[in-house]
């Protein structure tokens, strides 16, 4: 299959594609239901005012080390159950040719439930070390405390949540050392024994010894094109029960599948109870591993129609969400790719097919000059559906002396979903969404319990954005928190069918999504001006089943699981 590459998309234009441009939609961004006006709905930054003053460091010289441009990654997570999401930052390290100023470390901040944050990395012992790519947060030994995966260039970190405000690096004990270039990283139980397994995703074989010059001589220098390296296989570390995990990889029928993965999630797409594993891959053809329900993989890409796009170009894939956009009740699935690409949609048709919708579904055509990265499914405005925001930046910082069309910083992407329609919205939803940025990363939660979904971007080389959804909430909402006790305690592959006003809508507890980010585990479901949900029913990987009659809306539910 051909593969678009870096060096010949610098030398095309949108003429010579000859991609429509001239009629892209765009709407005011205004909570639609309801029997009165309603102001709009604003995405604002509150960084500073939150008290968030992290910084990204990539380190760079001026030598184009490839893993420069592709990081960093954050997560919303509540490392101390206190029911209010904290924040984890992801940082480089030194490279050759740099001297950093002070400390280069990762970063934990602690929700002060009003609105501000406290930086506890160095009393929670979790500033990292090495090249830092991505992060995962998970419960895996279900004591009730999240967890912390952190992907690195080079060694990975496991950090136990100790309970009391404080992690233990447990990396070698516990057997999950990745050597490799890991990037995504999910959290999931792919055997359905109540306990937490880690997938990881891995990159390329780079070395910074090995650091090829690329770019047209003599001056010149881009970071080099995937092509350039050889793809890494995925890791799949079972978990033992006791604290440690084993590579199950080659056993799983994962190690002889080598990808170049840089986005990661894991949902039931076939419907049989089992989570599967979408990776994006980059410049290379996507892979969607079906689980087989006896500790084993099959990749079925190909046969699904999701390892390319609709004329069977591989695309550089970077980052990927799965949720059900047009209420069939089958996860569809969602990624982002480099410019003159666009977002890929891939509609779950049912007997494990897909069909890309990209273009058709109105995702392809605002999303075609930018560069993508975190993204996610997520109901913005609470009317019911999942609107989709795009975290974009170009890969090269240089890449205007190649292409004029085309800038390193850009702005981010919010479509809102209409009847299973994507219409563009970013222009009406606040400044904060304009602003040009170098981002990477994006965690998606309601950081303030307001409500709302909020978003975090992680930028590459600068400091991070805290986006305030404010006004989304003006429709109604019910939030679904779930404690597995016979299935793995934070959940991970639960399904909820929620029925309000004569629809339905069903959501997963996905693992991973978006680009080296971690999010919000907790079910979210907007309901638009109905106050309370007639049924709302809970389908545990376990197979039990659970029944909620005529809740409330605007409201938290837990669901112990019985």
């Amino acid at each position: 299959m051909a593969v678009v590459k870096r060096r010949s998309f610098l030398q095309k234009s949108l003429g010579v594609l000859g991609l429509p441009f001239a009629k892209v939609e765009r709407a005011a961004c205004l909570n639609r239901v309801g029997p009165s006006a309603r102001r709009p709905i604003q995405f604002v930054d509150v960084t500073t005012e939150a008290n968030i003053h992290f910084k990204h460091t990539n380190a760079a010289s001026g030598q184009k080390y490839l893993i420069e441009t592709m990081a960093p990654g954050c997560a919303f997570f509540d490392y101390d159950g206190d029911g209010y999401l904290d924040i984890y930052f992801v940082n480089g390290a030194s490279l050759p040719g740099f001297r950093p100023d002070g400390e280069l470390r990762n970063a934990l901040y602690r929700n002060n439930h009003d609105g501000t944050f406290t930086d506890v990395t160095h009393e929670a012992g979790v500033k990292g070390h090495g090249y830092g790519m991505g992060v995962a947060a998970g419960d895996y030994n279900n004591d009730g405390f999240q967890d912390l995966f952190v992907t690195n260039y080079g060694s990975s970190i496991l950090y136990r949540n100790n309970g009391n405000g404080t992690f233990t690096d447990v990396t070698e004990g516990a057997g999950v050392n990745n050597r490799a270039w890991g990037t995504s990283a999910a959290f999931f139980d792919c055997d359905n024994n109540g306990l937490l397994d880690l997938f990881v995703g891995n990159y390329v074989d780079f070395s910074l010894d090995r650091n090829i010059f690329c770019g047209p001589p003599p001056d010149l220098r881009a970071y080099c094109h995937p092509d350039q390296f050889q793809g890494a296989a995925p890791s799949l570390y079972r978990n033992n029960g006791d604290g440690t995990f084993t590579d199950v990889s080659k056993l799983a029928g994962l190690a002889d599948f080598k990808g170049k993965a840089l986005g990661v999630v894991t949902a039931d797409f076939n419907g049989d109870g089992y989570q599967d594993i979408f990776v994006a891959n980059d410049s290379m053809a996507n892979f969607l591993f079906i689980n087989n329900g006896d500790g084993t993989f099959r990749e079925n890409g190909e046969l699904a129609g999701a390892a390319y796009d609709a004329n069977g170009n591989a695309r550089a894939g970077m980052g990927v969400w799965a949720a059900d956009y047009d209420g069939d009740g089958r996860a569809d699935i969602l990624v982002t790719n480099l410019s003159f690409q666009g977002y890929t949609l891939y509609h779950n048709d049912g007997g494990m097919l897909f069909t890309d919708q990209s273009f058709s579904a109105g995702v392809g055509r605002p999303s075609l000059l930018l560069a993508g990265w975190g993204v996610g499914f997520f109901d913005y405005d609470n009317d019911g559906d999942e609107d989709i925001l795009g975290v974009n930046g170009h890969v090269m910082d240089n890449i205007q002396h190649f292409s004029p069309t085309l800038s390193y910083l850009q702005p981010l992407l919010l479509l809102e979903n209409r009847d299973g329609k994507y219409v563009d919205v970013t222009r009406n939803c606040g400044e904060s969404l304009r602003v040009p940025r170098p981002g990477r990363g994006a965690a998606f939660g309601d950081f303030d319990n307001d409500g709302d979904i909020d978003v975090l971007v992680a930028n590459c080389n600068q400091a991070p954005t805290l986006l305030r959804n404010d006004g989304g909430n003006q429709n109604h909402w019910i939030k679904i928190q779930v404690i597995g006790r016979k299935s793995n305690r934070d959940g991970i592959g639960v399904k909820v069918k929620l029925a309000a006003g004569g629809r339905t809508q069903v959501k997963e507890i996905i693992g991973g999504g978006s680009y080296l980010s971690s999010h919000d585990r907790r079910l979210h479901f907007g309901i638009g001006t109905n106050e309370r949900a007639e049924r709302i029913g809970v389908y545990w990987p376990s197979g039990r089943r659970q029944m909620l009659d005529n809740v409330a809306a605007n409201r938290i539910v837990t669901i112990e699981e019985c």
